[in-house]
């Protein structure tokens, strides 16, 4: 829905409250009228249900609203003298509706002092989870979200089994824009293995579809700082409208919200206006090569040839801990391949059972049907470019031969129906030979040059699919028993050795949980 439609929709919403409640709010001393005036009603409730006004707020927070509405229509419904399990199960099954029966047809009264703390244990407990959740659901959503590294695309810089805090307002945080969805939870609810979300992915009906009319329009808080060239960015994966992301082909029978398109984490190599182009695997930035951070490790394939024939595990481990290499495939009896950096390659060079090692490169003119997929482009992983990363404002010329590289961004990201008659490109119906950006775009790329699916396979970033900036690594394991000690509590940027401040954490975690026992027994005495 459109900003104007979710406006009507709250109206809407305002005035069954108002015909729901008025009789409720008279009997509580207030005025008819007060039920019916958008958000000074939410207010004037809060103090009938005798809640602080800043529930309020929670009321109109994508997801967080959807817990805290049960717990109002219970609330209003206990303040009526409503309390007992059988009203609490009408009130949540019918939405809230049961409130009507008290507005209209039931004698209550209002009870103005009630006790609003739990009668029972468990009614204890359930207020305390309920808001552990809504607290919860605010930080995750607002300023910082868990995240796991699950490739090896940026290794060496972040490890596979490293856990990550991603700040969500650096780059400022995205409100939710699926509006009915599980709190806390991505695309898929844990076990149960089924949506998180409320939504309709025929791709065809997903603007028309009534499910899908639930969904906010893109809008951001502001940040306070922009994604800088070399950054690690997470964000949500723009060619996650397909079935299988092994095989990059449009299929227009399914769709997913951008909030719930899987999450990535690359490095950010390209910014809105670069001129960007790979050779032999570096990064050119308008001509010159690209100076990456010194904590940032780029990672090739090469072929080896071995001296004798291959030996098994007893060889793997070796240039897995020797050299610090981190994958090795057999080829043949005599031949391997591996990733590692250059200085890694280099060093195994001098192993007792390796006769050579040559990094693999692709020629450019080798089409390896990467983006944009068009017989012109016959680009590489190796060899790529050179392209322009569109920045908002700015207009390109347009024509048949570049069309393959941007027509995804006009009608995917910027919603603009892009159709050709011959040589003749039309923008929502019009003869079109420029076109003028309405975002920022970025290019993702990882370290791990040849063992990463990543902007050369399904091409630019929209600002509006930025979910956040990674800062600190809190836990890192190397499989389920091998903690890496060293990367516990370290910073994700920065340059020089990684720091670890799991020792202070650990005695400011300490001291906290002395001060209050400390406290506990003052207040006991």
């Amino acid at each position: 829905m459109t900003i104007t439609q979710w406006l009507i929709f709250i109206l809407v919403i305002q005035v069954i409250h108002g015909l729901g409640t008025w009789k409720l709010y008279v009997k509580a001393g207030r005025q008819a009228w007060e039920a019916f005036v958008p958000v000074y009603n939410a207010v004037i409730l809060m103090k009938i249900i005798n809640r602080p006004w800043w529930w309020t707020i929670l009321l109109f927070v994508p997801i967080v609203n959807l817990i805290m509405l049960p717990v109002v229509w219970v609330e209003t419904a206990r303040s009526f003298g409503k309390n007992q399990y059988l009203d609490t199960f009408l009130t949540v099954v019918t939405l809230g509706f049961y409130n009507f029966y008290l507005n209209y047809v039931a004698d209550v009264t209002y009870i103005e002092n009630r006790n609003i703390h739990p009668k029972s244990s468990s009614g204890d407990w359930t207020s305390s989870i309920l808001f552990a959740i809504v607290a919860a659901t605010v930080v995750h959503t607002y300023f910082m979200q868990p995240f796991t590294i699950p490739s090896s695309s940026l290794e060496k810089s972040l490890l596979v089994g490293d856990f990550l805090f991603v700040s969500k307002f650096h780059y400022g945080a995205r409100v939710p824009m699926t509006t009915v969805a599980t709190p806390m939870v991505h695309d898929t609810i844990p076990l149960a293995k089924i949506k998180s979300y409320v939504f309709n992915d025929d791709f065809e009906n997903r603007n028309t579809s009534l499910l899908n009319k639930l969904q906010l329009p893109y809008m951001r808080i502001p940040g306070f700082e922009s994604i800088e060239r070399n950054e690690i960015v997470v964000f949500n994966q723009p060619a996650d409208t397909l079935l299988d992301m092994n095989v990059f082909t449009p299929d227009r029978n399914y769709y997913k919200p951008i909030d719930k398109k899987t999450n990535l984490v690359k490095r950010c190599v390209g910014i809105p206006g670069d001129s960007l182009e790979v050779r032999d695997g570096y990064v050119y930035i308008n001509g010159k090569k690209n100076e990456l951070p010194d904590r940032a490790k780029l990672q090739f394939v090469y072929a080896v040839t071995l001296k004798g024939s291959y030996t098994g595990n007893q060889l793997i481990n070796a240039l897995k801990t020797r050299y610090d290499i981190t994958d090795v495939y057999p080829s043949s009896n005599n031949t391997i391949a591996f990733h590692a950096t250059v200085d890694a390659a280099q060093k195994a060079r001098s192993h007792p059972n390796i006769a050579s090692v040559e990094r693999i490169i692709t020629p450019k003119d080798t089409d390896r049907n990467l983006f944009p997929r068009a017989p012109q482009f016959p680009w590489n992983y190796d060899n790529f470019g050179p392209i322009y990363i569109p920045k908002k404002g700015a207009t390109i010329a347009l024509n048949i031969e570049v069309l393959p590289l941007y027509k995804r961004l006009i009608s995917e990201y910027e919603n603009k129906k892009v159709t050709t008659r011959g040589n003749q490109i039309l923008i929502e119906g019009e003869p079109a030979t420029s076109y003028t950006f309405n975002q920022d775009y970025y290019w993702m790329m990882g370290d791990n040059r040849n063992n990463s699916i990543d902007a050369r396979a399904w091409g630019y970033v929209p600002f509006d699919h930025v979910v956040g900036k990674p800062v600190f690594i809190w836990m890192s394991w190397d499989g389920i028993k091998n903690p890496r000690w060293d990367r516990w509590f370290t910073t994700v940027g920065g340059n020089g050795q990684r720091t670890s401040y799991l020792i202070p954490f650990l005695v400011l975690l300490g001291a906290w949980f002395g001060f209050n026992k400390w406290r506990k027994n003052k207040n006991k005495a």
